[in-house]
């Protein structure tokens, strides 16, 4: 199949890849140049495990970018895979979403035959058909149902696992106006629906929109939840981890998203759990619970940094953060909970050093006064504090010799060997 992606950030890139790694024809829409011109290149324009390989294996053959849309008339179906970022109260600013409509319809408006847009962006319920269909309509002068067909298809993708998880989903969601569209949607992603192990879900469009949102706000909540009993547990001087492993055996509960510490960020759960908040209470609805899933997310940051200055007085200290991507085998930084915990010892007249393998580049620009190292060994020499905020492998096992006072607090329970430290706490722990 003929298929373009609108966007080439996290989700268009990914998908644009792995469709290609399925045989499809795939060209990505971009405005950035250099972003085209490294895809072009055969590299990958983020990091994310898996998919540098793809992209240099297909670019040049099945895999292309492009900052020309009228390339999309030569494509069977799109995907519009653009960022829908946070406004200040929360909800969704569609600003990008629209203005890549509108190039998507003024496209399309010179094309002969039907057209399938796909809505891959987390969007709420209503944007697809009340937003992104009317810009169709209007910028390509075709009617949806008559030569011009629409879809919602939600990402599930996770940030470092992305590529596996697009190829290896527990599920498929499309939503459509018709069953054309549903079909032609089977039939692209028929290698990954062979799979025993992958479902179907067909459904209307404003369902499939909330199905992505409903998804990431019950796992925020469950780790929300598990952070807020790990809590309680070092109130009692127990240890969370052995309490949750067992409740995990209940297979009602499950032990995935059983990990105390630190708390969620990314791109994901802080940005669809606000705008479904902010939603609600524009239906009128008080989102009483979810509210609370995000007051106990935002406070571990502190409650790391409390426990630091328990055993370490701050002022003109010199502390050292482990990890700085909101989690391991990603660069992304966005609301990433070790950012937080630099502004905390900031605050409190720490002087800092941070060490992350691959995101130190992402931090420095808004961190500037920061000093980074180029490993975890250099981070933590002369430090009178250190604080682990992601669990990068690399992270277990280190020596921690060089530190002047051999404390570690620890938001994400990697392996240390507690003898060769004065201070060793977890922060459920």
């Amino acid at each position: 199949m003929h298929v373009s992606i609108v966007g080439s950030g996290y989700v268009g890139t990914t998908v644009a890849a792995c469709l290609a790694d399925l045989g499809h024809d795939v060209i990505n829409i971009e405005i950035d140049e250099e972003i085209v011109e490294t895809i072009n290149a055969g590299e990958a324009p983020i990091h994310e495990s898996g998919l540098a390989d793809r992209i240099a294996e297909h670019a040049g053959t099945n895999l292309r970018a492009t900052t020309d849309y009228a390339e999309i008339r030569e494509t069977d179906v799109t995907f519009l895979c653009l960022p829908t970022p946070q406004a200040d109260d929360g909800s969704l600013d569609l600003a990008i979403m629209r203005a890549g409509s509108e190039s998507l319809g003024q496209a399309l408006a010179e094309k002969a035959g039907d057209h399938l847009v796909v809505v891959k962006s987390t969007v709420l319920p209503g944007t697809t058909e009340d937003v992104v269909g009317p810009i169709l309509e209007e910028e390509s002068g075709k009617r949806i149902g008559d030569g011009l067909e629409l879809a919602m298809n939600p990402e599930f993708l996770r940030m470092g696992t992305a590529v596996t998880d697009f190829l290896e989903p527990d599920k498929v969601v499309v939503g459509a106006t018709s069953e054309g569209a549903a079909a032609t949607l089977r039939d692209l992603y028929e290698p990954i629906l062979a799979r025993d192990e992958t479902d179907l879900v067909e459904t209307d469009i404003r369902e499939a929109e909330l199905i992505k949102y409903a998804n990431n706000a019950f796992l925020a909540s469950k780790v929300s939840l598990v952070n807020e009993l790990g809590n309680i547990a070092k109130e009692y001087g127990a240890d969370a981890y052995e309490v949750l492993e067992a409740v995990g055996l209940d297979d009602r509960i499950s032990d995935r998203f059983m990990r105390s510490g630190l708390g969620w960020g990314g791109s994901c759960f802080p940005k669809d759990v606000d705008a479904l908040r902010a939603g609600a209470r524009d239906q009128g609805y008080d989102p009483a619970l979810l509210d609370a899933v995000v007051a106990v997310n935002d406070a571990q940051p502190r409650r790391l940094v409390d426990l630091l200055e328990n055993h370490v007085p701050l002022e003109g200290a010199r502390t050292t953060v482990l990890g700085l991507s909101f989690k391991p085998g990603t660069d992304d930084i966005r609301k990433s909970r070790a950012l937080d915990v630099i502004e905390y010892l900031q605050n409190r007249g720490a002087s800092v050093v941070a060490y992350d393998p691959v995101a130190i580049e992402n931090v420095r620009p808004d961190y500037p006064e920061v000093e980074y190292a180029d490993s975890a060994a250099a981070a933590l020499e002369g430090a009178d504090g250190a604080v682990v905020a992601t669990d990068w492998p690399e992270f277990d096992d280190l020596a921690f010799d060089g530190m002047v006072r051999r404390v570690v607090i620890d938001g994400r329970r990697i392996d240390v060997d507690e003898d060769d430290l004065e201070v060793y706490e977890g922060l459920t722990w």
